[in-house]
């Protein structure tokens, strides 16, 4: 892998990436936390504009934790290539799900089990096959990078798509799309990305006894990263407000992945060094992710029955269906008389879930 250090780079990078994981998969689960307090309280949602968030200790909590996460991620941006530490951030799709279903009370059924692993699965087969970047070991090559028209092409495409998401699609379809905010988060991370990569090779030098801070590369990098890093959680406190958390991770994880895929690609000419098998690695296990969101995503709502079973194997376990339903049928005239409360009750909690939801 081309990183910083040779192997030992690598190993950094990969274990900060995985701590950056189980930290920002955890900060979704404690800032749903405090956004759930405040909304039983009454106070202004973040959804509706308003910002009581700030007052919540739990909701700080979770910054901390995301705070951490990033930091992490930073590390990691320095010392591997961009296309080795994103694909790990699948772990955080793995940590939030388990994380709600525990904390939260959120449903996640076979099919959510079966897409986090195939998250993870597909992770794995990028990392195998990671692009090798082009070295970049100081602000002035860096530069000249992002000097690159392909790059100025995109960073201005990405900038004029989330301004019309922002102020066109936001008010009409931010509230009952799930897309509109995440896809202004994903795209936005895509550039802060390119910042932390800048940074982190500005770093280097200052350790080094270079003369970086008298370098304005590496100032305007901090200040579009702060401006990035600031809309990119206004608008996902906004999408995990409206939307379950279950939902908001994974589709995030999706499109931020791919935003950033395509940014290392045209600023650090990725792909031209790849041969045939890798790239095909490449796109396999991106693909194996997305299949894993999909089914985490589309059928998160969706019992898993013995009648979702292909014909074949329902055939194959009609007897015992039988004697289930001989079994089920002595114990109700067992216990008639608790049924209908039992019944009842079921519905009940039914109705109540459906109204939490």
């Amino acid at each position: 892998m081309g990183g910083a250090g040779g192997r030992s780079g690598f190993y950094v990078g990969l274990g900060l990436a995985l701590a950056s994981s189980a930290f920002i998969g955890g900060s979704f689960i404690l800032k749903k936390k405090g956004l759930l307090r405040l909304c039983r309280r009454g106070r202004a949602r973040a959804g509706q504009g308003g910002h009581a968030y700030l007052q919540e200790w739990l909701w700080w909590a979770g910054l901390l934790c995301m705070g951490v996460g990033e930091a992490a991620n930073f590390a990691a941006y320095a010392f591997a290539p961009a296309t080795l530490v994103t694909p790990l951030g699948a772990l955080s799709v793995l940590v939030s799900a388990v994380l709600s279903s525990t904390f939260l009370h959120e449903q996640l059924n076979v099919h959510g089990k079966i897409g986090c692993i195939l998250s993870i699965l597909g992770s794995t087969v990028m990392v195998i096959h990671a692009p090798q970047e082009e070295e970049v070991s100081s602000l002035e090559s860096m530069a000249e990078k992002l000097k690159d028209p392909g790059f100025i092409v995109f960073a201005v495409c990405v900038l004029v798509s989330s301004l019309l998401l922002i102020f066109v699609a936001g008010p009409r379809y931010g509230q009952s799309n799930v897309l509109v905010y995440v896809l202004v988060c994903s795209a936005i991370g895509s550039l802060s990305v390119s910042c932390v990569k800048g940074l982190g090779i500005a770093l280097k030098e200052l350790f080094s006894g270079k003369p970086v801070l008298k370098e304005p590369l590496g100032w305007v990098l901090l200040l579009c990263l702060v401006i990035c890093i600031s809309i990119q959680i206004n608008y996902l406190n906004k999408a995990l407000d409206i939307f379950n958390t279950s939902v908001v991770t994974p589709i995030y994880y999706v499109l931020f992945t791919t935003a950033v895929m395509m940014c290392s690609a045209i600023l650090f000419k990725e792909w031209q060094h790849m041969v045939l098998d890798n790239i095909i690695g490449t796109i396999s296990g991106f693909l194996t992710i997305v299949s894993g969101i999909f089914l985490l995503h589309a059928f998160r709502d969706m019992p898993f029955t013995p009648d979702l079973l292909p014909l074949f194997l329902q055939q194959g376990r009609t007897d015992l269906h039988a004697s289930w339903r001989n079994a089920d049928r002595h114990q109700s005239c067992q216990h008639q008389p608790l049924l209908p409360s039992e019944d009842k009750g079921s519905h009940s909690t039914e109705e109540e879930e459906a109204e939490s939801v």
